[in-house]
Formats: C-alpha cells, structure tokens, sequence
C-alpha cells in the first residue's frame, strides 16, 4: 500500500556510518548536520541512505522536564537531588498511598509540614505522641513526609506518604526496647507498608557482653516483614559504639530482611561516624548536613527570623547541619515509599532488591576512596537512587519466596511435613539461611535433596538436630550433618537418634547479585 508523502513527512534524526559523513551528505544534499560527524537532520519525506545505522523520527518524540522541589528552603535539601528523588516524573504523578511508620521520639503534631499528612500516631511511653520534647522524630518524618507542594518550609522525599507516628523515646531520651516492639506491632495492624527505625542498638559478634542482640526485636521485625512490611533502620553511629569508626551495623539493622543504611557526605565521602559492615549495609543516603522540620516548642525565639519558623536553622545546635545515620535512613523509607506507590504489588523482598541493586555504586571515582565496586562495607550497594529503581522495576524481577520467613530454628522454621518438593530461594547479603522444620521420632529416617539452579556449589545443605536449648540463637549451630554431591545435587539423610524437631538448613555460599534458586525434595520412612 502506498501513503501520500505527506503522511511521512517530519524531521528525522539520520545516523552516518562511521567515517561516511561525506556520503551521506552527497546523498542527502539538502539535510543538515546534526551531530557532526554522527548525525544529519533531514525535514520531509522519510529519507534513505544506504548502511544507516538509525533514521529516528524527531518531531514525535519529546522530553519534559522533571519537576523540581519549589519549596523556600529547596536550597538546603541537597539530599533531594542526591537521590534523584523525583527525576523520574515529568509532573506530580499520582501514587497509592503509602503510610510510613516512624517510630522515634514522636511528632510536633501541630506543625503546619504535616498539616493532613498523618494518619494516626500512638505513644508507647509516658507522654503523648503529639508532642516531641527530644526533636528527633519530628526531623525524620520532616524528611519522609513534610508536604511537598505547600509552598512554606521544605519537602519531605515522599510526597505520597501518610505517617503513623509511634513514640518510643522517653522524656529522658532512652529507647524502651519494650515500646518499639509494641510500636512495630500497632505500625502493621495500622497498615504500615514501610517502617523507619532510625534507632539501634551495638553489635560486636567479638565482645558478646557489648552486643545487644534482643530476640524479642528480631521476632518483632521478623513479624513486620512476614506481613509485608519493608523494615528500614540506621546502620548506626560511632559515637554510639565502641570505637570510631565501627565495624558492625547496629541492630535492628543487622537482622535479617531489614534494610540497613549508612551516612554520605555531599562530596561522595563516607563520614567515620558512619558505621560500617561486610554484610548488613545494604545501601548509603545523605546523612551529613541534613535540613528538615523541627519541633515549634524548641526553637530559638531569641532569633527574629525564627519567631515563625521550624527548621533545623531555627533548632537545638544538634539539628543545624545535622549529621548521622538516623538522618539517612528517612531517605531510604521515602524511597520505599515512592517505589511501592507507582508499584504497589511488589512484595518487601522486592522492595529491598530493587533499591539495593538500583543503588548508585560508589567508588573512587564519586569520591569513596575506600569503596571497591559492588557491595562493599562502607557504602552497601551505593547511594539509594529512586530514578533508577523505578527504571529496575519495570524490568524482569526476582519473584517471592513464599516459604519466608525462614531465618533460623524453632518458631523462625518453616513447618513442613515430608513428603514435599518445592522451590525456593536464598541470598547471601538479606537472606543467607533457610530452614525448614520436620518432627521426627527415634529411628525415623530424614532424607533431604537438594538441586540448585545453578552449581551445587552456590549452595549448602545440611541437617541439624534438635537443639540443645531451646533459646539457642541462629548462630549458635549444633553438630550438622553435611550433604553429599550427587551429580549436581546435594543429598543428605539422617536416622533420628533423638525424638523432636531437626532442620534442614540451606544456605547461600556465594556473594551474588541475583538470589540462588534451589529445589529441595524432603522425604521421611517412618518407624
């Protein structure tokens, strides 16, 4: 079928093969140099030229301009563009809400950043939510949630947030680990798809007697992300540990499906307040002369500009220039945020994947001098970038596993009764270790097989038995029985020598991007 030429007319992009500037032009004698030495401009009728590599329409296509943060205080909010927070829309976009659980030392509800922008709040110690007397609280839900588009102050990251503010500091600044396990509890009975802890507690996998591993924390958050929760907490702080810098992330950022983040400097340096972690930072966002909304009742009036005002300029010394990982994590929970609000499906594990391997790698080259490429101990995947996750997320992705959480024995375990075969997965950097729990009687037979999706190296495969005690934590392992290769398989059987539960373990043995997909058959011969 033949088209009027004026169907095809309009203006076109013509790649010239390399070194073919000449040609091309003595072919298109009337088209003009668009790139030199790439490209010509052709107008009219779709033209033609010989070993083109792209004759590209221009007049259909167009580019808009990302929407900007217009607010007074745009200036100070370096941290905004650091992240390439909004970079993705050309406009507002309309987003599902998301409610964002802050659980810190409460809100200064009345101020007028979060005018319509709280869903509920509740405190967990002696004085109400509504007010903040330590300010921390209400600079990190700043962050998160101040309205973007009310023309005073600043503008929190994620515009589409509704807060649940859960106070958990008491007047005197202590956490009660008791009121954050509660907080966590009411945060997803409210609905919370994300939750910010920037709260946390030393861990020293050396010094046992400095370690604050509470079990009663990790089944709360273990919790939180079974039903759907993206759990985001600060790495923690040097000050805070035994020594500057420190070598571990705090907890509840060194749990398991919790996204642990570390501090950056707008020069790209890595503060030595900011703790770091082989294993547990997974990403790094602006925690160094952060600006964000401050509590009315703590404001310098001795100041004129700061009658009205509620700003870090107008704050406690503390709060002006800001510094820590406490400040970094809001911009990882915003992150959440958006993502989940133009992608509302994804699961928590998906979440966490696409923000970490979407991240911004740091290395020398942005200023990390001690940043090598991938995942590294003071930076994780590289500063959180939401431009690029929201491009990851319209890609193929990592499907759920649906046997999580499965992180260690007892309650932790995965009931299964033998026989069953199903698929599954692990991740050496936010889920290492799956175990799966079968009852056995003296002189029951166990076998376990195992086919990894890849090499059988990726993976191992063993058999524990009932523990010794029944508080025994995850690391804490019994005598195992390993797994045998079979060809690519991993095979491994047990006679029970003891009447109770014994696990079968799985463990990630490789550091990979990707998860490693596994297929585990496990049978019993019954006595």
């Amino acid at each position: 079928m033949l088209f009027p030429s004026s169907a095809l007319a309009g203006r076109w992009a013509v790649g010239v093969p390399v070194g073919g500037m000449a040609q091309a032009e003595a072919a298109l004698p009337t088209a003009k140099v668009l790139i030199p030495g790439k490209a010509l401009l052709a107008v009219g009728a779709r033209p033609h030229l010989v070993g083109a590599r792209y004759v590209e329409r221009l007049d259909t296509k167009h580019r808009n301009v990302a929407f900007a943060n217009t607010e007074p205080y745009a200036a100070e909010q370096w941290n905004l563009d650091a992240i390439n927070a909004w970079t993705y829309w050309p406009a507002p976009p309309q987003l599902q809400v998301i409610k964002v659980a802050v659980i810190d030392s409460g809100l200064d509800a009345g101020h007028p950043e979060f005018l319509g922008r709280v869903a509920a709040g509740r405190s967990f110690v002696g004085s109400p939510w509504t007010v903040d007397n330590d300010g921390h609280g209400t600079f990190v839900a700043g962050e998160i949630a101040a309205d973007a588009f009310n023309h005073i102050g600043i503008a929190g990251a994620a515009f589409n947030a509704q807060l649940l503010v859960a106070k958990v500091v008491d007047d005197d600044g202590s956490v009660s680990l008791e009121g954050e396990v509660d907080a966590i509890h009411w945060a997803i009975t409210s609905g919370a798809r994300v939750i910010n802890l920037s709260l946390g507690g030393v861990r020293d996998p050396i010094d046992r007697s400095l370690d604050s591993y509470a079990p009663v924390e990790a089944d709360a958050v273990e919790y939180a992300y079974a039903h759907g929760a993206v759990v985001v907490a600060a790495a923690g702080n040097g000050p805070q540990s035994p020594a500057t810098p420190w070598n571990y992330a705090d907890y509840p950022a060194a749990l398991p499906h919790v996204i642990g983040v570390g501090a950056i400097q707008q020069n790209g340096v890595v503060p030595d307040y900011s703790n770091r972690d082989e294993t547990f930072l997974d990403l790094t966002a602006p925690g160094a002369a952060m600006f964000s909304t401050v509590p009315r009742a703590l404001i310098d009036t001795h100041l004129p500009t700061c009658l009205e005002v509620a700003y870090s300029n107008c704050g406690p010394g503390e709060f002006q220039g800001a510094i820590g990982t406490s400040f970094a994590a809001p911009e990882v929970s915003a992150a959440a945020a958006l993502l989940l609000g133009a992608r509302p499906e994804l699961s928590a594990d998906q979440v966490a994947w696409i923000l970490e391997r979407s991240a911004n790698d740091q290395t020398g080259a942005t200023g990390c001098t001690g940043c090598s490429p991938g995942h590294d101990a003071l930076t994780g995947w590289g500063l959180v970038d939401v431009d690029a996750a929201l491009r990851l997320a319209t890609r193929p992705i990592p499907q759920p596993d649906a046997f999580e959480p499965n992180d260690g024995r007892g309650v932790a375990a995965r009931q299964i009764v033998p026989p069953k075969q199903f698929h599954a997965s692990v991740d050496w950097w936010d889920d290492e270790d799956d175990y799966y729990a079968v009852f056995m009687h003296v002189g029951d037979v166990l076998y376990a097989r195992l086919t990894p999706d890849r090499t059988r190296a990726s993976v191992h495969l063993t058999i524990l038995p009932p523990p010794t005690s029944a508080n025994a934590r995850p690391t804490e392992r019994p005598l195992t029985v390993p797994a045998v290769a079979v060809g690519n398989q991993l095979r491994v059987v047990v006679k029970a020598r003891v009447r109770g539960t014994y696990y079968v373990h799985v463990a990630g043995a490789v550091r990979s991007r990707l998860p490693i997909g596994y297929t585990l058959a496990v049978s019993a011969t019954r006595t």
